[in-house]
């Protein structure tokens, strides 16, 4: 499983001494894997167990570091347990439930990073997904974390595999 190129390039960013950060719907963990094996503290966060459940049996992840969570839910009890952590980062890769951003900003602490790549509605020219809740307006994402300082943003097509998706690297005031 590869890591992210975006998280590639940014993995400078956290430190091992400045906290946890929070891999948002994790799915098999690459990301926060590259992360843990750098010395940084990992929350995996997914609503699927059997991944935790193999981060833990494969990789030796720690039961604490694994939170089997529906961000979705209509009672919010995650996102609201969301919201009160504090985190130096969180991590997000192709997913997208526009009610957590708040959650998300209010998590990280001042100095923090969040890293965030998702499709945007052109995507739809590629396949799957298709669905708007699921697709970033364009400029959306820029304009969430208009109150953050960006390090980087883009926003169009890649290629290997042909996609259309915004990223974003920004750290909270």
């Amino acid at each position: 499983m590869a890591i992210a190129n975006l998280l590639q390039a940014h993995l400078h960013l956290f430190n091992s001494d400045n906290g946890v950060v929070l891999d948002l719907a994790c799915g098999q963990g690459q990301n926060g894997l590259a992360l843990h094996q750098s010395g940084i503290d990992v929350l995996f966060a997914d609503i699927k167990q059997a991944p935790l459940s193999a981060l833990q049996d494969q990789h030796k992840i720690l039961k604490e570091q694994l939170w089997q969570a529906d961000f979705e839910s209509k009672q919010n009890t995650d996102r609201l347990q969301l919201a009160q952590l504090t985190l130096q980062g969180v991590i997000v890769f192709r997913y997208l439930h526009r009610p957590l951003f708040d959650h998300i900003k209010q998590a990280v602490k001042s100095g923090g990073i969040v890293i965030y790549e998702t499709f945007t509605l052109e995507n739809r020219q590629f396949g799957r997904p298709h669905r708007t809740d699921f697709l970033l307006k364009e400029n959306e994402l820029k304009t969430i974390f208009k109150d953050w300082e960006i390090l980087f943003y883009f926003e169009g097509i890649k290629r290997n595999p042909d996609r259309a998706i915004a990223q974003i690297v920004c750290k909270k005031p």
